[in-house]
């Protein structure tokens, strides 16, 4: 997992002043590095992203965006997902700068390096900031899961074949 950088807290008016040359996040509080995707990681990233792009639009859903864009889900809790998506219902959490809220669906692609940091500390902060929905993308085992927002905790979705969108079995990737 990416190392906080100090043992100081940090707000979203300090991740404002960062050099524009690096990826960061900052959660609760602690500034983390993000490393540079690898050449797969971002295969899988535009993959991913044009089918459920080409999905939304095809059915006028909402927006979809990906990394890096900024998503401030409270002033010490700014993240970069590899993907969101957006309902057109709330596209006014959308602003001119960045995302101001919880979007409806996040997808985290998981290497080696974020494999902690994002199915475990974003996974707890997405729920706890009303992320609907989590996918986790294992690029290692060429699996997708997918968690559902219950009581601001993201569980783990049994599917069904009624499931609609966005689980696997109705959106298929």
């Amino acid at each position: 997992m990416p190392q906080a950088l100090t043992n100081v807290r940090f707000t979203y008016q300090d991740y404002l002043l960062l050099p524009e040359d690096k990826r960061y996040e900052i959660i609760e509080g602690e500034l983390i590095m993000v490393p540079a995707p690898i050449p797969y990681h971002q295969d899988v990233s535009k993959s991913l992203f044009l089918r459920l792009n080409n999905y939304v639009e095809s059915e006028n859903l909402g927006k979809v965006y990906y990394a890096p864009i900024d998503v401030v889900l409270s002033n010490e809790n700014i993240v970069q997902p590899d993907i969101l998506f957006i309902f057109k219902q709330r596209l006014s959490i959308i602003t001119e700068k960045n995302i101001q809220g919880a979007p409806d669906l996040v997808i985290e692609i998981i290497s080696p390096l974020t494999r902690e940091k994002d199915s475990l500390l974003k996974r707890k902060i997405y729920g706890k900031f009303g992320v609907k929905e989590f996918w986790l993308v294992n690029m290692e085992k060429k699996m997708l899961k997918c968690l559902l927002l219950k009581r601001k905790v993201l569980k783990k979705q049994a599917f069904t074949p009624k499931m609609k969108l966005f689980s696997p079995p109705c959106f298929k990737i």
